[in-house]
C-alpha cells in the first residue's frame, strides 16, 4: 500500500503537552554490552511486544536519544536509546561511524526476552534520520521507520575540532561509505546555505543516495519546510521520489510542516520551545503545532505498523 506525499497545510496551534497523556516511562537501564552505549527501557507492561531503536542527531552522546526513548517508552514500547558518537568508548567525531555498530543494537534487541524480534521499529532524527534510513536499507528486521528531518543521502561527516577534515559520516565493512561532500568552493552564509548548495552536487555522487527502496517495512518522513539547518523537506521529497520510482510496496508517507523548524519534530516533553528551537527555523505557532501533530502521527504510525505496544 502506498500513501502519497502529504504536504501539510497550516495546522491550528495545539497544546504541546501531548506526551503527558501517556503512561509514565519506566526507568531506563544502562547498556554497556559488546561495545554498545545505550539505555534500555523495557516494555511498561512487562510483557513481550514490539521494540523501537532510537537514534539522536548531531548533538551526539546519550541525552537526546534517552529523552526521546523515554517518551516512546511512556507510550508502552520497549525502547533502546542508542548513542553512536561523543560517548565513552565511541568515536569522538561524527565520522565513519560503522554501520555494523547499529547492527549490534538490532541484534541486542532481538535477543531480549521481552522483545518481539518480528516487530522492530526505528526512530531517528536529523543525522539520526539519515542513519535510520541507511540502517533500515541494510537490515530487513526493521519493519517500521520514522525519519524526522532526515537526509536522502549520506553526507560528509563532521569533525567538530577540525571542520576541514573530509570523511564520510558512515563506514561499512571497514570502508567509508559513498557520501556527498560539502561545497566549499565559495563562502557560505550559514549551515543551511552550505547544505542547500552541496545538495546540488548529489547527482555527481549517485552511490551516496540512500537505497531506501530496500527497506522492508513502512516509512514515515517528517520534515520542516522552515528548517534553517538543512533542507529536510527537499531531501524527504527525494526519498519519496526514489520509493515511488522503485514501486515501493510498503506504506510510505511524507508530512512536511510549512511553518516549522528543525527542532519541532519532537514532543514537548523532549524539547520545550526555547531559544534553541527558535534558532532552527519556523514560527512560534508553526513549531508548537508541528510538535503536537508530529508526535501524534509518530505514535499512530508505530501503533499501526508494529501492532501497538504490549498491554
Amino acid at each position: 500500500m502506498t500513501i502519497a506525499l502529504a504536504l501539510g497545510a497550516p495546522i491550528a496551534a495545539a497544546p504541546t503537552a501531548l506526551i503527558a497523556q501517556t503512561a509514565p516511562a519506566p526507568a531506563g537501564i544502562a547498556v554497556r554490552d559488546n561495545g554498545l552505549v545505550a539505555t534500555w527501557y523495557p516494555p511498561a507492561s512487562g510483557r513481550r511486544g514490539p521494540v523501537i531503536l532510537v537514534l539522536g542527531g548531531s548533538e551526539g552522546g546519550e541525552e537526546g536519544s534517552q529523552r526521546l526513548g523515554a517518551a516512546l517508552a511512556g507510550h508502552g514500547y520497549g525502547v533502546l536509546a542508542l548513542a553512536y558518537f561523543r560517548a565513552e568508548g565511541l568515536p569522538p567525531q561524527l565520522q565513519e561511524i560503522p554501520l555494523e555498530y547499529f547492527g549490534k543494537a538490532i541484534d541486542w534487541l532481538k535477543a531480549q526476552p521481552l522483545a518481539d524480534a518480528a516487530r522492530i521499529g526505528l526512530h531517528g532524527i536529523s543525522k539520526g534520520g539519515e542513519a535510520a534510513l541507511l540502517l533500515a536499507s541494510h537490515r530487513s528486521e526493521i519493519k517500521a521507520v520514522v525519519a524526522a528531518v532526515p537526509s536522502s543521502v549520506v553526507w560528509q561527516g563532521i569533525n567538530f575540532t577540525n571542520y576541514s577534515e573530509v570523511k564520510s559520516s558512515f563506514s561499512l565493512a571497514g570502508k567509508p561509505m559513498a557520501y556527498v561532500p560539502y561545497d566549499t568552493s565559495a563562502a557560505f552564509t550559514g549551515v543551511l546555505d552550505l547544505y542547500q548548495r552541496s545538495l546540488k552536487l548529489a547527482e555527481r555522487y549517485p552511490e551516496a543516495a540512500i537505497p531506501v527502496e530496500r527497506i522492508a517495512g513502512a516509512v514515515l518522513l517528517l520534515s520542516a519546510a522552515g528548517d534553517s539547518l538543512w533542507p529536510s523537506t527537499q531531501m524527504s521529497a527525494r526519498v519519496m521520489q526514489r520509493l515511488e520510482a522503485n514501486h515501493f510496496r510498503h506504506p510510505h508517507r511524507h508530512i512536511a510542516y510549512p511553518d516549522a523548524g528543525h527542532g519541532a519534530m519532537l514532543p514537548a516533553s523532549v524539547w520545550n520551545r526555547n531559544s534553541s528551537m527558535d534558532s532552527m527555523g519556523g514560527t512560534e505557532a508553526g513549531n508548537a503545532a508541528a510538535q503536537a501533530d508530529a508526535w501524534s502521527e509518530t505514535l499512530a504510525f508505530f501503533d499501526k505498523a508494529l501492532g501497538g505496544p504490549a498491554r
